[in-house]
């Protein structure tokens, strides 16, 4: 009995001893495979527009600034209106401004009038001369008389002329054809010269907007400067507000004198036809730049795209059923796609669905292959 016991205990000691052999050589398992669903890298050409923030401005804006004091006598303009170079705009009260004409004009007749004198005396001052008749002193005394005349005379003209440009002074005319806006000033306002404004008036055909790019871009859009000035018609560039995109497309003017080294950002001018005058200066929009890959572009959905820390990232197969992340750099995103510009190649198979399940060396399991057409 006691040997029976004994050969049993050591049945079971063998068996736990083989029992734990097999587990040790079975060793720890991984993590199971994650189902994705993966895409091949293809190429297409695309359109789209890159876009930047945009100001419209007024080719031309001025305030008007009276450059005299005085009372407001009339408006002769409706506010918001178009008005042409050299309409009259408004009067300042000019009576006294008439009465220092008034005032200058008869001290001009009186020193033309003491001239005249001064001029015969000298002449008959010298012929009396010539003769040893008078004195020289008589002579000189004349000669001094008659160029002290004629000073005095520049000088009235020259108060008459102040006086008389006092009196155009009192009306204030458009300096451009434009847009008036809404007066800063009614009847009978007192207004002191060059400090209150009057109105604004600003150009608004054709009609400006500023952009600012950065300095990478300036070659690109040089280019596209002197491609657009030789065509008629080009749709390169557009302005949008919200959903709405203005009819008229735009070209460069202006490309600025140089970069800000504070933003390493350069600002451009473009001009757009605005004869409808539905643009008005200070609106903010966007200005879009139709953008068309000539060469074919690597398009791939942006769901297989993953953001860490402001960098982006995808997802590549390999061989042995393993991912590997790799940085990209995004381009245009259009619609449900987006255009990668450095990281990947045509041809490469990427994770686009699975990817939140993801990590460096993880093994997949590919449930639905696809390929981009």
């Amino acid at each position: 009995m006691i040997s029976n016991l004994r050969n049993y205990s050591v049945a079971v000691f063998l068996l736990f001893m083989i029992a734990c052999g097999t587990k040790n050589q079975q060793g720890p398992q991984g993590p199971p495979p994650v189902n994705v669903t993966v895409q091949q890298v293809g190429t297409t050409s695309a359109l789209y527009y890159d876009e930047y923030p945009a100001i419209v401005k007024a080719l031309n804006e001025v305030e008007l600034r009276a450059q005299i004091n005085g009372y407001i006598t009339a408006m002769h303009f409706v506010e918001g209106d178009q008005v042409k170079k050299g309409q009259k705009l408004y009067s300042i009260d000019q009576q006294q401004y008439e009465a220092n004409y008034q005032q200058a004009q008869a001290n001009l007749q009186v020193t033309e009038a003491n001239l005249v004198r001064a001029k015969k005396d000298v002449e008959r001052y010298r012929e009396l001369g010539k003769a040893d008749a008078i004195a020289k002193q008589q002579v000189d005394n004349a000669e001094a008389n008659y160029a002290a005349a004629v000073q005095q005379m520049e000088a009235a003209k020259a108060t008459a002329r102040a006086v008389q440009t006092n009196v155009r002074y009192t009306t204030i005319s458009a300096p451009f054809d434009g847009t008036i806006g809404i007066s800063q000033v009614r009847l009978g306002t007192a207004i002191s010269a060059g400090q209150t404004v009057l109105n604004t008036i600003s150009s608004d055909d054709p009609i400006a907007a500023d952009i600012t790019v950065d300095q990478k871009e300036i070659l690109r859009f040089t280019q596209l400067q002197s491609k657009t000035a030789k065509a008629k018609n080009d749709s390169t560039f557009s302005l949008a507000f919200g959903g709405q995109v203005y009819p008229y497309p735009g070209k460069i003017s202006v490309i600025d004198r140089g970069v800000d080294p504070q933003t390493g950002s350069i600002k451009m001018r473009l001009t757009f036809p605005n004869p409808d005058h539905a643009l008005r200066s200070g609106m903010s929009g966007k200005l879009r730049v139709k953008t068309s890959t000539a060469e074919k572009a690597l398009i791939i959905p942006y769901k297989a795209v993953t953001e860490q820390l402001g960098e982006f990232f995808v997802y590549v197969a390999g061989d042995s059923s393993k991912v590997t992340q790799r940085r990209v750099h995004l381009g245009k995103q259009i619609k449900k796609d987006v255009v990668i510009q450095e990281g990947l190649k045509e041809g490469e198979t990427i994770v686009v669905e699975g990817v939140q399940n993801l990590r460096e060396g993880a093994v997949i399991n590919v449930a639905q292959p696809e390929t981009k057409k």
